[in-house]
Formats: structure tokens, sequence, C-alpha cells
């Protein structure tokens, strides 16, 4: 029963393998040149992502969340897509690199419009690819396709902030609550518990949000206690973070 849940919870996997088995029965000959392919890629992935996942931590556990809303956030206007088409641009390394990037400023307040700036900006106008390109192509070729693609790919974020929510992407952390204590980042302080008993208690040395809030959750007071967490532990979710701040 193990085994075939092990299965179950790698069906891509599986699949592969089994491509792969009948690829060498039947075409030897390729399966030696995808194995060759695959082994490149596995090494470079090796290379690159490690310290793409250490970038990831560095920016959950030191980039505060306002700082991300502000920069990329929905309400980020046109600073917040030139700092997305920057980041993008003046990226290294392949395209599957920025996943873990775009995922963690996702979960931080990054809008999806944003998100779609720098994936794009990442696969397709990266310095280092314009250089090669005015290199090999010339100048002019490399700066009207830079423009022509910009265009392109801030279109593309603009129906793609229209189409896909936020709240429909998968998320690191689930609740069925509208606001949460990351448990990482909670020192013990008891400061939310003490200030906001109602909903807030400490269970150990950490803070925990008393499930379920009152119908009457008065969401000022929480946000002015989101803002006093020495550590930032304390998360409101997108949706009501943003009702209050379209509040007059």
């Amino acid at each position: 029963m193990k085994v075939i849940t092990v299965l179950k919870k790698n069906k891509l996997l599986v699949f592969v393998a089994l491509a792969y088995v009948l690829v060498f029965i039947f075409m030897p000959d390729k399966a030696s040149e995808s194995l060759k392919n695959s082994t490149y890629y596995l090494i470079e992935m090796a290379q690159v992502l490690p310290p793409i996942f250490l970038l990831t931590v560095v920016i959950e556990a030191l980039v505060p969340k306002e700082m991300i809303m502000r920069s990329f956030g929905k309400k980020s206007g046109i600073k917040g897509s030139i700092l997305a088409l920057l980041l993008g641009s003046l990226s290294a390394g392949p395209i599957y690199a920025a996943f873990p990037i775009s995922k963690t400023l996702l979960n931080k307040g990054a809008s999806v419009s944003n998100i779609t700036i720098i994936l794009s900006a990442w696969a397709v106008i990266k310095v280092p690819m314009l250089a090669n390109e005015a290199k090999f192509l010339g100048p002019q070729f490399m700066l009207l396709r830079w423009i022509l693609t910009v265009i392109g790919i801030f279109i593309m974020a603009y129906f793609m902030g229209l189409l896909v929510k936020t709240k429909d992407l998968p998320q690191t952390t689930q609740s069925t609550i509208p606001i949460t204590v990351n448990p990482e980042y909670c020192i013990g302080c008891a400061l939310c518990a003490k200030q906001q008993p109602d909903y807030f208690e400490m269970n150990g040395n950490k803070a925990i949000v008393k499930e379920p809030l009152p119908e009457s959750t008065d969401w000022d007071a929480l946000n002015t206690i989101v803002k006093k967490c020495p550590s930032h532990a304390i998360v409101l979710s997108d949706i009501e973070k943003h009702e209050l701040e379209d509040r007059p």
C-alpha cells in the first residue's frame, strides 16, 4: 500500500520513467542521447537552484511584506511595473530559476501583473541576452525588438491581472481565517496577546490566532497590531489588507 501511495504522489516521475524504459527498448540510440541531455540539465539545475532557494529564504525572512506590496503590489502602479521589468531584465540564470523567486514575491503581496512582467522579462529581454542579440543581429534590430516586446509584456500583464486572481493561485500557507501568525518569524514577545487578547493567545513561546474570529472583529485594531509586531510575524490576507487600504 505504501508503494502505491508513493507512486500516486509521484505520477509525473513514474510517467517519465516509463517513457524512458519504452524509448530504451524501441529506440536505444535516441534514449542514450535523451539521457545525456537530461543529465546535463539536472547538473545545471543542481548548480543553479541552491543559490536561488537561498535567495528566496532571504526575501522571505528579511524583506518585510509591506515593502514587497509597495514595490510590486496591486497599488504600486507604473513604478511597480518598471521595477518588475528591471528585476526580470537584470536577472541571471535560466527561466526556471525565476519561478521560486516569483512564488515568494507573490506570497508576500506582489501582484499577478508584476509577476507576469518579471517572468516575461526574465525569459526574453535579459541584459546579457540583449548584448548578444545586438552583437549578432545589430543594435537597431535589438532595440526595436526590445520596444515591441516590452509593449507586448505590459499588455499581457494587464490582462493576466484581470483574468487571474491571487486567491486562485496555490499559496505556501493556507488558512481558514484571513489572519495568520508565521511561527518561523514569531519571537514570542506576546505583544499581540497582551494588547489584543480577544484575537491572540500564546501557545508555548509562540503566538497563535484564536479561532474562529468573532463576526464583530475589529480589523483596524488587528491592522494596528500587525504593524506593531517587531518581527512582522502577523500577516493579514491580501484581500483584507486591500480592503483596509481602500477605506477612506
